[in-house]
């Protein structure tokens, strides 16, 4: 699979913020086999497109708008012309809360699920054959707080993530410390339950904010924001048990922390976290295939500001990180063996948050 990978042109995706020269969702080609992207086409329209989803068959483009108060958050639907790499807007819904930050498509491309940062919900849509959404099917309010009195004085449900077998659906909560359980019956007009447990406790003060899974299924990684750390659980039919947490940055550092993303390597050897805050680096850890636990192995700089997302190609050569505020991508060979990151690229686009990429 690999071998194949090496001589493809994918497809990625770069969802902004606007308000600032941004157009919205960018469209670029990557080649594999270079690194190297160019433009293709973006839209027009779209309002802070902060986070993205594909759907499987690579038709169907799915993007929250993040706002709120007097312009009510949304999430939209686009079809997407791979031959012409363009985007075309199908519709619209409301989130049910403010600052919508993540969505995530199963790969029917029949539901959408959304998360609501200053909301501190979540909801799940139907989608139509046409990739059209439906109104959400069900919206479900996060209640409490936990230690960091500024930071979680109420939910912030950071991001929805369906697990590999899509029986279940994952939100941690920045506010709350907790991550949110729920099975997922695909059949039901109300698809979601809660599971038993029905949440994974984090430490007080952490702030849950992203969550990926290993690819033998078998372990979970989660980011959290407030004390820049990474909690591994091993992971069983909906159960998060917790095994190990390490910081994502040096023992001596004094500076802000921000941590924000966090993707494994497509073969599972390698764990990457973004640090934003003072930081702006990626740390590295090698994982234990056979516990699933994490060694630190080092640090790269984005060199950028504020690496809010990042991904690894399908192919696990290049590591592309966004930087939010300094306007670029910075591409990144991958080193497949060791881990280690060395600059090759750069790409030029206003205040990018989200990177998607397909074949």
């Amino acid at each position: 699979m690999i071998l194949c990978c090496k001589a493809q042109t994918f497809t990625l995706f770069v969802g902004t913020y606007t308000g600032s020269g941004s157009k919205g969702i960018y469209v670029y080609r990557f080649k594999a086999s270079t690194g190297k992207a160019e433009w293709v086409s973006n839209t027009d329209s779209a309002e802070n497109p902060s986070y993205l989803a594909i759907s499987k068959n690579g038709k169907y483009v799915y993007a929250i708008n993040e706002t709120g108060g007097n312009k009510p958050g949304h999430i939209s639907s686009y079809s997407f012309d791979k031959n012409a790499g363009k985007l075309n807007y199908i519709n619209s819904q409301l989130s049910g809360g403010d600052h919508p930050c993540y969505v995530s498509v199963t790969k029917n491309n029949k539901w959408v699920a959304i998360a609501n940062y200053s909301g501190g919900s979540a909801a799940v849509y139907p989608v139509n054959k046409n990739g059209a959404l439906e109104p959400s099917a069900q919206f479900i309010q996060d209640t409490g707080s936990s230690a960091n009195k500024s930071r979680q004085e109420k939910p912030h449900v950071h991001a929805a993530v369906f697990s590999p077998d899509e029986r279940f659906l994952f939100t941690p909560d920045l506010g709350t410390d907790k991550v949110m359980i729920y099975s997922f019956n695909q059949s039901a007009k109300q698809p979601l339950t809660p599971a038993n447990p029905s949440f994974a406790k984090i430490a007080p003060g952490n702030g849950p904010r992203h969550l990926t899974f290993h690819p033998n299924q078998k372990f979970a990684y989660v980011i959290e924001e407030i004390s820049g750390t990474v909690s591994a659980f091993k992971y069983n039919n909906g159960n998060l048990q917790f095994m190990q947490r390490l910081i994502t940055h040096p023992k001596n550092y004094k500076g802000e922390i921000g941590s924000a993303d966090i993707h494994l390597s497509p073969d599972g050897k390698f764990l990457y976290a973004s640090n934003r805050g003072g930081e702006n680096s990626i740390t590295i850890f090698s994982v234990n295939p056979v516990t699933g636990k994490l060694v630190l192995k080092g640090y790269q700089s984005t060199m950028g500001k504020t690496p809010r997302n990042f991904m690894v190609d399908p192919t696990g050569n290049f590591l592309l990180a966004a930087n939010q505020d300094s306007d670029n991508i910075i591409v990144f060979k991958r080193n497949k063996q060791t881990g280690v990151l060395h600059k090759t690229d750069e790409i030029k686009v206003p205040k990018p948050v989200c990177l998607k990429m397909i074949n």
